[in-house]
């Protein structure tokens, strides 16, 4: 089965503590997955920045919900248990809980609504990050992200976007544009020199693109044969011998191909296996790449810092 929404695991969490004793995060979680017939790959499954495991993520924030709606306290590190309101909202046989349900308790709708808030000893309290308004409609099924999976999404989606016209931009430039942008990502991705010197190695060639032999790293003991264009057709199997060819005939130690175009699978294949090496980047390639090196995308705003609470720097000695 799918892994539920975080929204979808209140209740099922809820009603883990109802025995009133403390509950550890790592067994619920495993108790939780057992009684929803969840496979070890479903268990191993990934936020999309492959930093934390989606189900053990949502186990975790869905904790985090109840206890700002009071319905769990904490009782140690990653430990918790019911509340007296957690037996009472049991009590009443509730058949979902999600954010719209939390919003009847006081506490959770000031976190909601504000950045923080303060407890009764003065300390301050993060909010809880609004991911997605409730629909009035019972929809547990189609509850929101936690805030994690939301912001890792949203990210990968302007990701996609950004990349998509980046690929469109280098497509449609004027060469000089193109070769300009093409040195400056192998400048830095630490190819090539100084931009200056990559740009003076680089120049216009027959076949409509840009070709030249850059440095492989700063003291210049090994060439690399690049080879660039905006070219439409595949990059085939004779190309690529082409190329290989060329690097041998020049003496380069390595070659670089980057279309803004693709790759075929068998050129791909064959030059795993020949010398010297040699790598084919396509479109989608050049623009992931742009994008980490900040060639042709410049970021918006102030970066948003992600944090979490290191739990070691709590400990006693």
């Amino acid at each position: 089965m799918a892994i539920p929404e975080f929204q979808a695991l209140l209740l099922p969490l809820l009603r883990l503590t109802a025995d009133g004793s403390e509950h550890a995060l790592a067994g619920a979680i495993d108790t939780l997955a057992a009684d929803l017939g969840l496979t070890a790959a479903e268990l191993d499954q990934r936020n999309p920045s492959g930093l934390a495991r989606t189900f053990y993520n949502r186990v975790a924030w869905s904790s985090t919900y109840l206890r700002a709606a009071g319905l769990l306290e904490a009782t140690g590190r990653g430990r918790f248990k019911v509340t007296n309101r957690g037996v009472a909202l049991l009590a009443e046989a509730p058949t979902r809980l999600g954010i719209h349900e939390l919003m009847r308790y006081p506490e959770f709708r000031a976190i909601r609504t504000s950045g923080t808030r303060k407890k009764s000893s003065g300390a301050s309290v993060p909010a809880i990050p609004a991911t997605a308004e409730a629909a009035p409609e019972p929809a547990a099924e189609t509850a929101p992200l936690t805030p994690e999976e939301a912001l890792e999404t949203a990210y990968a989606a302007l990701r996609t976007a950004v990349e998509a016209q980046l690929l469109d931009r280098l497509r449609t430039a004027a060469l000089p544009v193109f070769e300009r942008l093409i040195v400056a990502l192998l400048v830095a991705m630490g190819y090539g020199g100084t931009r200056a010197e990559a740009a003076r190695a680089i120049g216009p060639s027959d076949d409509g693109g840009i070709e030249g032999l850059i440095a492989a790293d700063k003291l210049g003991l090994d060439l690399v044969l690049v080879r660039a264009g905006q070219w439409e057709l595949p990059l085939g199997q004779p190309a690529a011998e082409d190329l290989v060819a060329t690097a041998r005939d020049q003496q380069a130690s390595r070659g670089v191909y980057l279309t803004t175009g693709t790759v075929d699978p068998e050129a791909r294949a064959w030059l795993r296996g020949v010398q010297p090496r040699v790598v084919a980047l396509d479109g989608a390639d050049l623009a992931r790449l742009m994008f980490d090196s900040g060639i042709g995308a410049a970021q918006v705003g102030d970066p948003y810092i992600v944090k979490r609470v290191d739990l070691g720097g709590f400990e006693e000695g």
